[in-house]
Order: C-alpha cells, then structure tokens, then sequence
C-alpha cells in the first residue's frame, strides 16, 4: 500500500480542514494516509522525520502569513538537513498546499518555499495537474474546484469564520482530488 504523510501546520484551523480533505482523497485512491500536524517551531520534530522517511510520499502544507509558510514548517524543513545529507528523500514523491485569506495573498510564494525545500531533496514534485476552474472574477464561486487557478499545488482559501465553514466546497474538493493524484502517481512510480 502507497504510505502519503502529510506534514502540516495549521494556525486556526483552516489549514487542517485542506489536510483532512488530501488525506481523504490519499485514502479514497486506496492509500494509507498519515496526518502529521506541526504545533511550533520549537518542537522536537525527530518522530515527524522519521514517519516522513518511512512514508512513499510526502506533502507539505501550512498557512500563508506574511507572504511565506508559517513557522512550524519552516523550522521543521530546517530540521530535514540531516536528511538532505544522505540524499535520504531522494526520489520520493513530493507536494504542497496553502491556505489564506486573502485570494492571492502571497500563496505562491509559499508554494515555492515548499517546492525549494523539495528540489534540494532530490524530490519528485507532483503539480496539481487541474486547470483553473474560474477564468473571471464572477466564475470563482466557492463551489468551484482550482478556483484561484493554481498548478504548482493546491492553493485555497478562508473567510474569517470557523473552519467547519471555510474553505469551502471546491477547495475542499480541490484538496481531495489532489490527495488522490499524488497517491495514483506514486503508486505508478514504485511499480
């Protein structure tokens, strides 16, 4: 069985719920989903590590603040250098998601943080292989899948409400599609 960690920092929530909806998607593709959620930059990240190393693929997420991934997952890739020297993630299969709340917000910015961290590992990066779901302003209603038009990994994002409200449907959805992809490409990658 294809093993997809998920490693992620979510601040209010809202980051969670795009965990959750990926893992969904990582289990519905007949995968073993592992959600493994950051607390702070200052935490011991060795038993985080370790479930990554053994897992076939990894995605990464945290919140956009500022323009960038939120601490947590800074300090943890951070935290990966030993790893990087024995090339120890060579080869496996990688991606990323954020989340804001602002519509553009910087997002890519994050997904270019994670995706650096990735490439310096020797990683397979897996985009979210969707076209835009919204080619106007008046097209990106909540319900639309890849409605911000992100290719490098998913981005979504939250009004300022309780996560069991936002992100909405085609984020969530936007999410779990993901979820699959990356568990169907690994998959074909190990053979």
């Amino acid at each position: 069985m294809t093993t997809v960690a998920i490693i992620y920092h979510s601040g209010y929530g809202h980051t969670a719920v795009v965990a959750e909806h990926i893992a969904k998607g990582v289990t519905e593709a007949g995968g073993n989903a592992v959600l493994l959620k950051l607390e702070s930059a200052s935490q011991d990240f060795t038993e985080t590590l370790e479930a990554a190393s053994r897992a076939d693929a990894i995605i990464f997420g945290a919140p956009t603040y500022m323009g960038d991934i939120s601490s947590p997952l800074r300090a943890f890739f951070e935290a990966t250098s030993k790893i990087w020297f024995t090339l120890g993630w060579k080869d496996k299969v990688a991606g990323g998601f954020t989340n804001s709340l602002s519509f553009a917000g910087d997002k890519a910015h994050s997904l270019n943080s994670i995706l650096t961290l990735a490439m310096q590992h020797g990683m397979i990066w897996v985009g979210t292989g969707l076209a835009p779901g919204a080619h106007s302003n008046s097209d990106a209603a909540p319900d639309v899948v890849n409605r911000l038009g992100y290719y490098i990994g998913v981005a979504t994002q939250s009004d300022n409400a309780a996560p069991d409200i936002t992100p909405p449907a085609g984020d969530r959805e936007f999410a779990r599609l993901y979820g699959a992809r990356i568990t169907d490409i690994t998959r074909k990658l190990k053979g």
